[in-house]
């Protein structure tokens, strides 16, 4: 994914601002795509630059004043064609498994209470996202752009629940405890 087929596809939801387009990334777009806020600022002027956003009119002069962008039709073609390009899936670049890997070849050392805490941030965002579909769902998507932005959802608990059923069984193989069941979850890694 890139920035720029990000932006596209915020701002065709809903036209925004720079600073807007940051808290929407802070709060939605960022659990799967991060970006600083100067990155943000940085590619809107692209994307502007290139003819795929604009500003859109403002009643008083904008220098200094936040500016509302909204997508042109070029901008929407961009993002249309990225959407049916075909591309091959990508390896993650966690590091994680990479220090686990060299924990093999140089000792476990101090890694085992830095897979529990990363299993720990796993389980608040797995409990996060469960959150977020059980008040933004409640009743199913009643959209198209509901049904996509669930099957998104669902695409992040399913990942946080296998990022959770892993650790847990290397915090259990490398502590010594596989098969004993653990206090707060599962071995499946279910927190519910």
């Amino acid at each position: 994914m890139s920035l720029p087929h990000a932006l596209l596809t915020a701002l065709l939801e809903k036209p925004s601002s720079g600073s807007e387009l940051t808290r929407r990334f802070d709060r939605s777009i960022g659990y799967f795509w991060s970006a600083t806020h100067q990155q943000i600022y940085r590619e809107l002027g692209k994307l502007e630059q290139a003819g795929l956003i604009r500003a859109l009119p403002s009643p008083v002069p904008t220098r200094g004043q936040r500016k509302e962008y909204e997508v042109l039709p070029e901008g929407r073609a961009e993002l249309r064609a990225w959407v049916d390009r075909r591309e091959d899936p990508r390896v993650s670049r966690d590091p994680l498994p990479l220090r686990l890997r060299a924990a093999g070849v140089v000792g476990v050392g101090d890694l085992l209470p830095e897979l529990v805490r990363h299993r720990d941030l796993h389980r608040a965002r797995l409990e996060e996202y469960r959150e977020f579909e059980r008040r933004d769902y409640p009743g199913g998507p009643r959209t198209e752009q509901e049904r996509v932005q669930l099957l998104v959802l669902r695409g992040g608990i399913d990942m946080e629940t296998g990022w959770v059923s892993w650790l847990t069984r290397a915090v259990e193989e490398l502590s010594g405890t596989a098969g004993a069941p653990e206090a707060g979850g599962s071995a499946d890694g279910d927190v519910s």
